[in-house]
């Protein structure tokens, strides 16, 4: 591979992660990539570093590109959409909380066992931290499809978070599990916020990653 031909494939690949970032369409983004390469590919014939037509700003001049070729873009709103699934996740949990405080009789009438059945830990924790996995992926997928309705391929994001979410969360619980355990189960302010921290640090990127995925693959 000739040293051209390299420098014209990373500028290429960093104009492509740029579109990404702009939210232009993957169709759209194959289009500007092939028009792109053809120019770089001249000037390299012509004896120009492909380099120095991009200029002192690299992202203008993507940005430039995209808007003279006249793609359509998607503003990814992460903010919007990380904040209404955050808020849809707390409420569905207090929610949660609020059902099973008042039905607290009914439900230890119907899952009271007899003193000889001994259930398993792993199987009660399993239980309990899935139901409140699933409470806050239903708060969370429910909120932004509701809130953010009209906003550009809320449907894919939001299929997507019921995709990423359930594992992501599920591995954070096991990573804080297992970090509760390496510190022997500490109940100090400071372990307990460690532990949400990185649930919440999991939950967050999982529904970034789900809004990243419908914008730039969308098209």
């Amino acid at each position: 591979m000739s040293t051209s031909t390299s420098a014209v494939d990373n500028i290429l690949a960093a104009a492509d992660r740029e579109w990404r970032a702009l939210g232009i369409h993957r169709r759209d983004r194959v289009t500007l990539a092939a028009d792109l390469r053809a120019e770089l590919e001249a000037a390299a014939a012509d004896g120009l570093n492909p380099a120095e037509l991009l200029g002192a700003d690299p992202t203008e001049f993507t940005l430039r590109i995209a808007e003279e070729a006249g793609v359509e873009r998607t503003p990814p709103r992460y903010g919007q959409v990380l904040g209404v699934a955050t808020a849809g996740a707390m409420l569905s949990l207090v929610v949660g909380y609020l059902v099973v405080i008042s039905l607290h009789q009914a439900f230890v009438a119907a899952f009271d066992l007899p003193r000889s059945v001994h259930v398993p830990l792993w199987l009660a924790a399993g239980v309990f931290y899935g139901g409140v996995a699933a409470v806050v992926v239903a708060g969370a997928v429910l909120a932004v499809r509701i809130a953010l309705r009209d906003a550009p391929h809320i449907r894919h994001t939001t299929a997507r978070m019921t995709l990423l979410l359930p594992p992501a969360i599920a591995a954070a619980i096991a990573t804080a599990t297992a970090f509760a355990w390496s510190l022997n189960f500490p109940l100090t302010p400071l372990a307990i916020v460690a532990e949400a921290a990185i649930v919440l640090a999991a939950f967050l990127a999982a529904t970034a990653l789900a809004r990243r995925w419908s914008v730039t693959a969308a098209g």
